[in-house]
């Protein structure tokens, strides 16, 4: 089955629970946070994610683009996260397997994400224990930038190494999506299709989402 998780950072943030509710026929709703230093822009944090949950039922879905994760990860777990995503360029290896277990021990599900210059074997030592892997389609930092095709094998070779060590973990992919770009990743593998511009900035925000998730089976 494949998973539409709209991105807020294409939404008004004035009237955010409105647009929250707008995207509730989605799976996951997305939540891009971005601290000014491992990527050039400045998001949301902790007191926003909390104030998302207790406007919406929906799965959170929350993107760390930030410098050493570990620090914020049991902050963002009791704010109401579902899964956090840590990116394996933003710390060393052993933090990044520190904020993993941190993660279990709250009892969200964990996520490590991969901007385009990161190779798809960087996920092995991590692989057995994540319930997602986020492949960037895009550099990490600001939303409305052109898919990168080159990024399709990356897709797939994560896709085949989630095949052989953890098939029940999921592969989303974020940046560039749009319905001529969904059935790209679908076949190199995504199940998890991460879209901001492609669902805010559609006339109809349901039948946005119903065309990323393509034909029914």
């Amino acid at each position: 089955m494949i998973k539409i998780a709209p991105s807020i950072l294409s939404a008004d943030f004035a009237n955010l629970s409105r647009d929250i509710q707008a995207v509730s026929s989605a799976d996951y709703l997305h939540v891009d946070v971005m601290d000014g230093a491992f990527v050039p822009n400045l998001t949301v944090g902790v007191p926003v994610v909390k104030s998302i949950r207790q406007c919406t039922d929906m799965f959170l879905d929350v993107h760390l683009m930030i410098e050493k994760p570990v620090r914020y990860i049991e902050a963002f777990a009791q704010a109401g996260a579902g899964l956090l995503s840590v990116h394996l360029e933003a710390d060393h290896p052993t933090r990044i397997a520190e904020a993993l277990k941190i993660m279990g021990a709250c009892g969200i599900k964990r996520a490590v994400a991969l901007r385009p210059i990161t190779k798809a074997e960087s996920i092995l030592p991590y692989v057995e224990t994540l319930d997602m892997v986020l492949v960037m389609t895009v550099e990490p930092g600001f939303g409305g930038q052109a898919f990168m095709e080159s990024q399709l094998e990356t897709i797939r070779q994560v896709r085949t190494i989630l095949d052989r060590y953890n098939p029940a973990c999921e592969l989303e992919v974020d940046g560039g999506i749009s319905p001529k770009t969904a059935p790209l990743v679908i076949e190199a593998g995504a199940n998890v299709l991460v879209a901001g511009s492609a669902v805010y900035g559609a006339p109809e925000i349901p039948a946005a989402i119903a065309a990323l998730r393509g034909p029914s089976v």
